[in-house]
């Protein structure tokens, strides 16, 4: 089976929480979780559950591949980004079943690999 990198995932979680031009204390706030555990999870020093792994996913309007492997959302780098205040950005936005059955799919992934 192949092990999770918290070390590398805290890291991809900081570029993208960096590239939005946010704090922790900022992400933190969204996610509903400490400063400090935010801080612990971009280290790989603690390990998040599934529901924080979701909240940041959907806060951070990222995929769970891109995340825990590096690897970005391939609708998103096949059809471009969405447009804000479209409505496909809405539907984005608002889709958060599909985004938990995508990451529920990689962690099977992952349980699967010997």
């Amino acid at each position: 089976m192949k092990e999770l990198d918290y070390g590398k995932l805290g890291i991809r979680i900081r570029q993208v929480r960096k590239a939005k031009g946010w704090s922790q204390e900022e992400l933190a706030k969204r996610c509903g979780i400490s400063m400090s555990f935010l801080g612990h999870i971009e280290r790989g020093t603690r390990i998040m559950s599934l529901e924080t792994f979701v909240s940041l996913c959907g806060a951070l309007d990222t995929g769970a591949d891109e995340l825990l492997f590096g690897i970005p959302n391939a609708s998103d780098t096949v059809l471009g980004m969405w447009k804000p205040g479209s409505e496909e950005a809405e539907q984005k936005r608002t889709d958060s079943y599909s985004m938990y059955i995508r990451i529920m799919k990689s962690v099977a992934e992952i349980m699967n690999e010997a």
